[in-house]
């Protein structure tokens, strides 16, 4: 029979067969160690990469939406109206030292994002100060093309070329109508889709005859320019 020699040291245990070496006895227990090592590698690099793979959903789903852009050169309406204060010079009369006050409309008509045709009515009626001959007025009849479009946030910009016809009264002209036009623009600052607040400057042509000419001079045209500025609010529909 085989002689099994237990050799025990502390709480370890072992046995030898016969004409086994201890180092050979030893051999079981390492390669025992060395599995369970493995495993545990194994083990950890699993439980590391199920986070390392939930960390990107958990990222993405802490990432705010984001919000939509409404783009404001491209709106749903057609037509924008004015109406506010106006002022004019008033160079066609004779010896006139001061401009005239009175108030500007304008409905527009758009076409797309930047284009579209303006018709303004002017009148001005109440002199900035005192001196001018007579009690002069000014009714104008100006359309055009205007080109519009947004310069940063909520302002936007607009030009235009108008043509039409200006009266001229409480002077005694002959003629007291004339064709005029000029050319202008401005600036709008948006408060909603519908409201604004506009502010404009045009310099307009007309050709009246000079005051007191002869009857025969009577119709020879004399071209004055004229300088106009408007503020007042605007509406989209």
């Amino acid at each position: 029979m085989e002689r099994i020699v237990y050799e025990s040291t502390g709480f370890e245990s072992r046995h030898l067969l016969r004409g086994q070496s201890p180092e050979a006895a030893e051999m079981p227990q390492h390669g025992f160690e060395e599995s369970s090592k493995l495993k545990s590698k194994f083990l950890f690099t699993i439980l590391a990469a199920i986070p390392a793979a939930l960390m990107p959903l958990a990222a993405a789903g802490q990432v705010a939406k984001e919000r939509p852009v409404v783009e404001r050169g491209a709106p749903s309406y057609k037509y924008e109206a004015f109406a506010g204060f106006g002022y004019t010079s008033l160079n066609q009369v004779n010896q006139s030292r001061y401009g005239l006050m009175g108030m500007k409309f304008a409905v527009t008509r758009d076409w797309g994002r930047h284009f579209g045709i303006t018709a303004n009515g002017d009148y001005y009626k109440f002199a900035t100060g005192t001196g001018n001959p007579g009690t002069p007025s000014v009714i104008s009849v100006l359309a055009g093309p205007e080109f519009h479009a947004n310069l940063y946030g909520n302002i936007d910009g607009f030009a235009h070329a108008l043509l039409g016809t200006e009266h001229t009264g409480g002077e005694g002209m002959t003629p007291n109508y004339c064709f005029a036009g000029g050319a202008g623009g401005g600036l709008v600052y948006n408060l909603s889709q519908h409201f604004g607040i506009r502010a404009s400057g045009d310099r307009i042509a007309d050709s009246f005859s000079l005051n007191n000419n002869t009857p025969a001079l009577a119709y020879s045209p004399h071209m004055h320019w004229n300088a106009r500025a408007a503020f007042g609010v605007l509406y989209r529909f």
